[in-house]
């Protein structure tokens, strides 16, 4: 995840993204550079308009954040039926044992 920030921290200065820009930021943060890492970072940006991505992204939250409320909705509502369920199936099964024990001694 650090070698992302330091590209979108050398792409906000105006700098080029590459791998010596990256090593840089990265080190200078006080974490050691993984140079396999940075290389393959730096070959997926390759031809990549980051202030393009960066634009889309930022209308992508916004549509994500009024699905959730009914995303969350969904789930609450399956939790509920099978908290119902297991409380149904235990009233059963309590009740089938007591019905056994009654012919054991009927």
């Amino acid at each position: 995840m650090e070698y992302v920030y330091a590209a979108l921290l050398l792409h906000s200065a105006g700098k080029d993204v590459n791998e010596d820009g990256i090593k840089k930021v990265v080190e200078a943060s006080g974490v050691a550079a993984d140079e396999v890492r940075i290389k393959a970072l730096v070959a997926a940006l390759e031809g990549v308009d980051i202030a393009t991505v960066l634009s889309q992204a930022a209308a992508v939250p916004v549509a994500a954040a009024a699905a959730a409320p009914a995303a969350a909705a969904a789930p609450a509502a399956k939790a509920e039926a099978k908290a119902e369920e297991k409380e149904e199936d235990k009233e059963a099964a309590e009740e089938s044992g007591v019905e056994g024990l009654g012919a054991l001694f009927g």
